[in-house]
This record gives C-alpha cells, sequence and structure tokens, in this order.
C-alpha cells in the first residue's frame, strides 16, 4: 500500500511540476536577448559559487568518482559553457538571406524533459538549465534515484538563481519523489515538448519511444589507438589522465588501448612509469567478474572507484600509486568482458600488427557498444588522422585526452555534457548538444518568382511542336467515331 500511495504522489508531483513549468516558460517566451543574458550570468554565478558543495555532494551520495573532478565538471558546465554559447542568437531574426528574401526566426521548443545520469548529476543538471534558459524553454528533471539529493540541490540552485534574476517561478523544476511511474508520466504528458535524454541506454530507447522529439546519446566504448609514429610518453600521459579523469565516468573516456607490435614495448614500459598496472590473465579475470553483471552491464559498485579500490573487491595486490588497470583481450564479444564499456579505471589492451589491423579492430570495438560516439588516435601523420575519420563515429579525437576532448574542454568542439551519436548510435543529432538544438526557426519568406501565369504547354499544342509523331484532336475524334460506328454495325448483325 505504501509503494502504491507512493506511486501516486510521485505521478500527481510530476503532473504540477509539468504544469507549473509550462505556464513560466510560456511568460519566459517573451523575454528578450538582455533579460535573457542577466538571468544565465546569475546562473552561471551560482553554479560556481557552489561548484564545491554540489561536488562533495554527488560523490558523497553516488560513491563515483573524484570531488576536484567534478568541481571541475561544475565549472565547465557553468562559465566555459557560457562563454561558448553567450554570441549565440536563439532570440528574434537569427538570419537574414537578402539574396533570397528570407528572414529565419528562432522560436523555444517550449518545455524540455531533461534525463540526468548518476556519473555526472551535478555538472549535467548545471548545463541542460543553462542551454534550456538560453533557448527560452522551460526544464523539469527527472534524477537518478541513487543520485537523488544532489541533483535535486543543483536543480533547485539552478532555479532560485534563474528566477531572482528575474525568470518566472518554476521554470526549472525537479521530481523529488522517482520512480519509472513518474518518468513515463513525464515522458507523455502534453506539456514536455521535448526530452533531453542521458543516461543508459534502456533510458534512452524511452525517451525515443514516448511518441515525442527527443535529443539521446548512446554509451561509448572508445578505442585509442597509439600509432607507431606517435609521441608515446604524450600519448599514455593524455590516456591516463583522461581515465582517471572523474575516475573514468564520462562516457567518451577510453575503453581500449590499441598498439602496433613495433612500440608494444615500448608503449608497456611507458605506462607502467606513468601509474599503470598491467594485470595478469588470472587478475584479469577476477577484476572482469567484479565490474559485470548480467553479462557485460557494469556492476554500479565499480563505476567511477580508483584502481586501489577496484583490486580490493577484486583480491588483487597492485603497487602503491597505480593509476589504472590495463587487461590484455585478444578479441571483441561476450568471451572478452573488458572490450566492453568500463566507466571505471580500466583499459582493456591490445596489440596489432599495423594501422588496418587496428582499423578492422576499432570498428569491432565500436559494434560493440560504442557506435557513432568517440574514438582516438595518436599520431604524427596526418594522414593516418584522416584515415581514421572513415571510421564510424562522431568525434575523431586527435592527440588528446579522449574525456576531455569529447566536451570539449580540451578541443574546439562545442563544451556539451550531452554527446550526440548521429543514427549509426539511434541518436536524433551527432552533435555536441548546445542551445541551438532547442530552438524551432521559423522562415518568412518573399516571393521572387512570378507564377502567375501557367507557362507549361498544354497537351493540344503538341500538333504545333513540329513534333512528327504528335497526334491532333482531330485526328483523335476521327478514330473514335469510326470505332462507334463499326460497334453500331456489330450491334445491327
Amino acid at each position: 500500500m505504501e509503494n502504491f500511495d507512493y506511486d501516486l504522489q510521485s505521478v500527481q508531483e510530476v503532473r504540477n511540476l509539468a504544469r507549473q513549468a509550462k505556464l513560466a516558460q510560456t511568460q519566459l517566451a517573451k523575454f528578450n536577448c538582455e533579460q535573457i543574458d542577466k538571468i544565465i550570468r546569475n546562473m552561471v554565478k551560482v553554479a560556481e559559487e557552489n561548484a564545491v558543495s554540489l561536488a562533495k555532494m554527488a560523490v558523497e551520495e553516488t560513491g563515483f568518482g573524484k570531488v576536484e573532478d567534478k568541481i571541475f565538471k561544475n565549472q565547465f558546465a557553468s562559465t566555459e559553457l557560457y562563454k561558448f554559447i553567450q554570441p549565440m542568437q536563439t532570440i528574434g531574426v537569427v538570419r537574414q538571406d537578402t539574396v533570397n528574401k528570407v528572414m529565419e526566426i528562432a522560436e523555444p521548443v517550449g518545455l524540455l524533459m531533461g534525463i540526468i545520469p548518476s556519473t555526472n548529476p551535478t555538472s549535467t543538471t548545471i548545463y541542460k538549465s543553462i542551454i534550456a534558459i538560453k533557448s527560452r524553454n522551460g526544464i523539469v528533471f527527472s534524477p537518478h534515484p541513487s543520485a537523488l539529493k544532489c541533483t535535486l540541490q543543483a536543480a533547485k540552485l539552478m532555479n532560485e538563481a534563474a528566477v531572482a534574476a528575474g525568470a518566472p517561478a518554476n521554470i526549472i523544476g525537479c521530481i523529488s519523489k522517482p520512480s519509472m511511474e513518474a518518468t513515463n508520466e513525464l515522458m507523455k504528458c502534453d506539456e514536455v515538448a521535448m526530452i533531453i535524454a542521458t543516461g543508459g541506454s534502456a533510458m534512452v530507447k524511452a525517451a525515443y519511444s514516448a511518441g515525442k522529439p527527443a535529443l539521446g546519446v548512446g554509451p561509448g566504448n572508445v578505442p585509442a589507438y597509439i600509432e607507431r609514429t606517435a609521441n608515446i610518453p604524450k600519448a599514455v600521459k593524455n590516456i591516463i589522465a583522461s581515465k582517471t579523469f572523474d575516475n573514468g565516468t564520462i562516457c567518451a573516456s577510453e575503453q581500449s588501448v590499441i598498439v602496433e607490435e613495433c612500440i608494444r614495448e615500448q608503449v608497456m614500459d611507458e605506462f607502467r612509469r606513468q601509474g599503470g598496472y598491467f594485470m595478469t590473465a588470472a587478475e584479469t579475470e577476477k577484476v572482469a567478474k567484479k565490474l559485470f553483471v548480467r553479462g557485460h552491464a557494469m556492476n554500479a559498485k565499480m563505476v567511477g572507484r580508483s584502481a586501489q579500490v577496484i583490486a580490493e573487491n577484486a583480491g588483487i595486490s597492485i603497487p602503491p600509486g597505480t593509476k589504472v588497470l590495463l587487461g590484455e583481450q585478444q578479441g571483441v564479444g561476450e568471451e572478452y568482458p573488458l572490450s566492453y564499456e568500463k566507466l571505471t579505471t580500466v583499459l582493456a589492451f591490445y596489440t596489432v600488427k599495423d594501422w588496418e589491423e587496428a582499423c578492422q579492430l576499432s570498428i569491432k570495438l565500436l559494434n560493440n557498444g560504442g557506435i557513432g560516439h568517440s574514438l582516438s588516435i595518436h599520431t604524427e601523420t596526418p594522414e593516418m588522422a584522416i584515415k581514421f575519420a572513415e571510421k564510424p563515429v562522431f568525434r575523431i579525437l586527435v592527440n588528446t585526452s579522449s574525456s576531455q576532448g569529447g566536451v570539449g574542454a580540451s578541443t574546439g568542439l562545442a563544451p556539451s555534457f550531452t554527446l550526440g551519436c548521429g543514427t549509426w548510435g539511434g541518436s536524433a543529432t551527432s552533435d555536441n548538444v548546445t542551445p541551438m538544438h532547442l530552438i524551432n526557426i521559423k522562415r518568412v519568406a518573399y516571393g521572387i518568382k512570378d507564377f502567375t501565369e501557367n507557362t507549361t504547354p498544354s497537351y493540344s499544342t503538341c500538333a504545333q511542336s513540329g513534333n512528327a509523331n504528335a497526334i491532333s484532336e482531330d485526328q483523335i475524334m476521327n478514330v473514335v467515331n469510326e470505332v462507334i460506328s463499326l460497334l453500331k454495325k456489330r450491334g445491327d448483325n
């Protein structure tokens, strides 16, 4: 009975949140650029002021990642994001084509539903709140139950900051009684115009099946290829920095390292020098058993954990100061558990003969749960980067940390915590999602060609066109009259 009451309360809460936020959004839709910018600047300020406390809350509640890295993510989702989106035109006339006489006017989408993952809860909430307001949309969040408190707090802070700077009350909402019923109700309610889903593949699929527009992102199973001309110390440093950043909780983090035979020993030595530990086959098996449940689903207790915590749980001993665990794999699929996505400090390690074999292996790994997302390559040969640009992903990250590169921290990509995987990965976009994905464009188009008179030649003019094979109307009538006469004669007989 208690569960039944809870579910009813959670559904009712969702209905209230959606109605309130939709009402607020209809008012926000009338705001101008200056008003919106003032609101966002205050949201950024409040996000910065609370970056540390929100990071601590997230780690304490979920057990995932590291406080110092979550602080960076909170700042990146506010200050760095603002620098990138501030010049974007999301209100009024955004483009005028004087030649073709077409004017484009931005309109908000309406009320958004934001699905928040447990791996990056506060930073994703801040990021989605800011891009929603930039495009004059309201948003209601559905938090992951294991990150409820910190997501609620982040949403509350963003709403209060927005309202304090002039936004309508309840423009940003968050479910406080999470349940599957509540999430489904929010996905399907009339007030919600679009869903932005960041989370597990099951949740993203549910968002796409809700019967309304959705921007969802798939998992990443990022291969990192160290090509023979790479700067090996730099490549290893980037991979370790990425995989240990928030203990590997970003979906763009490397999952497998691929090296050529000719540099294998050099790369392994460099990993050992920089804090990598190569597990034996028996140790790899023990760790893999701890990492996964129900086949290759990630064990939540191992997500975003340090190498030491994983080693202790698996019952293996590793040197002090170990940063990442590496396990050699001979193939891809069910028999090779480390060939799947591992949102923690564990990497698969592969050796190949040449770049062509690296290509084939990368495609297999991507088809094993990361299609459309990202791929990383370390090389000093530009032509090699172009060869790998042909792979089935939408982010080819060259000579950089994949986590930071994918989200736009170490590259020129748009700062984002929602990384589209395109149609290959079942996503509606292949972009890093920005406010430009959250607006409708209406077009005012002036007539530039005169179509008041039909200038298409009619059928009857064919006879005068000089076509020897054309048949005139008189010829057709003669044939018809002859047929009628014949039929009459037959009838008389």
